[in-house]
């Protein structure tokens, strides 16, 4: 694993992330970090821009997400999940059920390969056909570029593997910070960092409605926190009592409100003067957005909790003039996907509020009148295996991913697609696929991140030290297989 350099985890990183942490309410993160990037070039801003990471938690089933139409690999895809010709069965979804959701890009894939998504995501299927969506095959970490050989290579120092494969935490720290858990910045934060060169409103450049996110944290990018119902208020200072006293609550208010010759002190109680100025902010920015001459009218699903905080995302790009932010990058999030059992029973309902908030979400760009400056990307844990353990799928590597946005060149498959294939059988199907259908993958995170960080305004030189394992895929790796620009999105002039 090629890690950042240390020297540029400095005593005021070291302050800004501990204020972040107070102002969180929380320990130390349990998933998704980087590290600090030094100095580096701004992202080049002339309008706005937001990138919206969709965080899927557990390790979405990468086989019925986008899944094999084709006869002949819809047949091999039956058979390994346990299912019997186009009937399906197993957790094999059946060929018929498909046809809704059947993608039609606009250049035929090689040996009449076909993909449909899932059945329950007829609002992506339809944003695919219609070129405002992209699916990005066998994306996952990747230290270096690997073959099958190479994986079953016990010469690691040439061939390093991402740090403890198929482990939760760790594979969501890596997706999201190129380190396992307990890494300390993202790749969003450091978007967030090289975006403050050009624009000084910190606590609103990364924003999280999923709770603490490690993805957002960069060096001087803090991330904010909101709820799907808007600011988290300090109700110490806002509150007529605290605990039915108003005595309490005016204890409270002098103690976070009064300098203090101590430093920590101090510096907590400019964290939380910080905390209140930005709530303020934001109540102003949500307030606007729904008195304003045009409201937010786009309908988002109800009971949906992946929809109320795209909703929230959205409502935030709405009052981005309040906020004065010219990049923004969000985070949202869906848990459930962990599915070892009952995948044919729970992974509908999981696909479909993936499909309905996201479909909602681009709708809602549309009305704003930023569908070209606003991307959306899943991303999950890892892939599952194609085989099956009799009711669900277990950990897998690389799994099929989804862009959306009025950017994204559209109706389109990016990648390879990987043979329907056990990887046992020692046949020229199995190389990318490492025991049980879990895919090797032939597309890197880091290459998928530079694509939208490009997207976002970042210079090819900055991309380095924003992905530090970059610099082992492209042309100038030797790896012209490996690009750095996947293709997927319009790049700025």
């Amino acid at each position: 694993m090629h890690l950042l350099r240390p020297h540029l985890h400095t005593r005021r990183a070291f302050l800004q992330r501990a204020g972040q942490l107070t102002l969180a309410g929380t320990a130390l993160p349990t998933a998704l970090n980087l590290a600090a990037l030094g100095e580096a070039a701004a992202v080049t801003v002339t309008d706005y821009k937001a990138l919206v990471c969709v965080f899927l938690y557990g390790g979405n089933d990468y086989a019925n997400t986008v899944v094999t139409f084709d006869p002949a690999s819809y047949a091999q895809y039956a058979v390994v999940r346990g299912g019997t010709g186009d009937a399906g069965g197993g957790i094999a979804l059946a060929r018929a059920d498909l046809e809704r959701t059947l993608l039609k890009p606009q250049r035929a894939l090689a040996e009449g390969r076909q993909y449909a998504l899932h059945p329950a995501m007829t609002g992506l299927a339809d944003l695919f056909n219609a070129g405002q969506a992209a699916v990005q095959l066998n994306v996952g970490p990747l230290v270096v570029p690997l073959t099958r050989a190479q994986f079953n290579s016990a010469d690691r120092k040439t061939y390093p593997l991402p740090p403890k494969l198929f482990s939760h935490n760790d594979q969501q720290s890596i997706w999201q910070s190129s380190s396992p858990e307990g890494s300390t910045v993202g790749w969003g934060g450091h978007l967030g960092d090289l975006a403050l060169r050009s624009n000084a409103k910190s606590l609103f450049t990364c924003m999280s409605v999923t709770g603490n996110a490690v993805f957002l944290s960069g060096d001087s990018a803090l991330q904010y926190q909101v709820s799907t119902g808007g600011a988290v208020r300090v109700r110490a200072a806002t509150d007529n009592a605290v605990y039915g006293s108003k005595a309490v609550k005016d204890l409270l208010s002098q103690m976070i409100s009064e300098p203090s010759a101590h430093p920590l002190e101090n510096e907590y109680v400019r964290v939380m003067q910080r905390s209140r100025e930005a709530e303020v902010h934001v109540a102003a920015a949500l307030a606007g957005s729904q008195t304003s001459a045009k409201p937010l009218a786009t309908e988002f699903p109800t009971g949906n909790p992946l929809a109320d905080q795209l909703k929230m995302v959205a409502r935030l790009i709405q009052g981005r003039d309040v906020l004065g932010a010219k990049r923004q990058v969000f985070m949202v999030s869906l848990g459930g996907f962990d599915l070892h059992d009952n995948l044919i029973a729970q992974q509908p309902v999981l696909m479909g509020r993936v499909s309905e908030a996201m479909a909602a979400f681009y709708r809602a760009t549309v009305e704003l009148g930023v569908a070209q400056q606003v991307t959306s990307f899943t991303a999950s844990d890892f892939g599952r295996t194609l085989t099956s353990n009799g009711d669900g799928s277990d950990h897998g590597w690389g799994g099929h991913h989804l862009v959306v946005g009025g950017a994204v060149k559209g109706r389109a498959f990016y990648g390879a697609p990987p043979p329907v294939s056990v990887g046992n059988t020692g046949a020229p199907e199995d190389q990318w696929h490492v025991g049980q259908g879990r895919l090797l993958p032939s597309t890197s995170v880091d290459q998928y991140a530079a694509t939208l960080a490009r997207w976002f305004g970042v210079g090819p030189k900055e991309l380095g030290g924003i992905l530090p394992n970059l610099r082992q895929f492209g042309v100038e790796a030797g790896r012209p297989d490996y690009p750095v620009d996947l293709g997927f999105m319009g790049m700025p002039a």
